[in-house]
């Protein structure tokens, strides 16, 4: 069994990457996705997502690091998929996921869904460019408009050389709103060679193995998850307890550290809402917290009462 950490545009940055993997046993991560139109881009555009190109393309804890491309252009992707491996990826991920409108109206993302055929001619460029060693992976969701093309989009991805293929288990219509349709991607799993992972509203230990039943995939990726239960991880694969309030605090705090610290500081207030939006589904101490920070602005001020809240106990 592998645990793979979600891509997340705008929340799983290296930052959180770095926090999540020091608490969890994941087996791997992907980045935000770098968007790709029509030029080879500079080595800064992939630093900036990927900082951790800069220690062997792995996590401070060791937690291997994927490179996650976005476009519609098979030439593009691949000469990015090379820039990105010259500067030390230790794979490439496509993502054909993301439900954006900004990012579906431009071909991008769960747009491509709707062509079988532009996704196999955008794998087989991409496998072509990357080193044979280095794995190229793909990430889907189970259709556009309705739960109707994910035999044909992945067989298809399997058919240009992919190395292994994430599924999201909705459609993109279907967006976030439960249920995750586990079972169909069963169906992906007995057509496919390679190992499919299954992905899509695993918020415990329990749903985890639900996930795996109904499924068939012995792989989970875990996204929104990973942040309502920050050691949601480490219980699924150590069957250990989940995390008290207390101990969250404790987090949220060196979270608050990390963040200050590096360049996003400006962007504190924020993220640290954002969080704490999904920390409310496991924790109901959770929204007296963002009740007390909502109208905040000012990092010091926020930090201010997470400090007095852990005083408090």
């Amino acid at each position: 069994m592998r645990l793979i950490l979600a891509p997340m545009e705008g929340v799983l940055d290296h930052l959180m990457r770095d926090l999540l993997t020091r608490l969890n046993p994941f087996d791997l991560c992907v980045t935000e996705f770098v968007r790709v139109v029509d030029m080879r881009l500079p080595p800064r555009v992939f630093h900036r997502l990927c900082p951790e190109l800069h220690q062997g393309c792995k996590t401070p804890a060791g937690t291997p690091v994927r490179i996650q491309l976005l476009g519609q252009e098979p030439d593009w992707l691949a000469e990015n998929a090379d820039q990105a491996c010259r500067l030390g990826a230790e794979g490439i991920d496509l993502n054909f996921g993301c439900p954006a409108k900004t990012v579906n109206k431009h071909r991008g993302g769960a747009a491509l869904l709707a062509d079988s055929e532009q996704l196999y001619r955008i794998g087989k460029a991409v496998r072509a460019a990357v080193p044979a060693h280095l794995p190229v992976s793909a990430k889907i969701r189970l259709g556009l408009e309705q739960r109707d093309s994910y035999l044909e989009n992945s067989q298809a991805l399997a058919d240009a050389g992919i190395s292994e293929l994430a599924v999201h288990a909705r459609s993109k219509k279907d967006g976030y709103r439960p249920p995750a349709w586990w079972p169909l991607v069963a169906e992906i799993r007995q057509r496919l060679t390679i190992p499919v992972i299954v992905n899509g509203e695993i918020w415990s230990a329990e749903q985890a193995a639900q996930a795996q039943q109904q499924s068939g995939c012995a792989d989970v990726m875990l996204g929104r998850g990973a942040l309502a239960l920050p050691n949601l991880a480490a219980t699924i694969k150590t069957g250990g307890a989940a995390m008290t309030w207390p101990e969250v605090i404790e987090l949220l705090q060196t979270y608050s550290g990390l963040e200050v610290a590096g360049d996003k500081g400006m962007y504190y207030p924020n993220r640290i809402k954002q969080w704490l939006n999904y920390l409310k589904l496991q924790y109901t101490e959770a929204r007296e917290l963002f009740a007390a920070i909502r109208t905040l602005t000012h990092t010091d001020d926020i930090r201010r009462v997470l400090d007095n809240m852990r005083a408090e106990g």
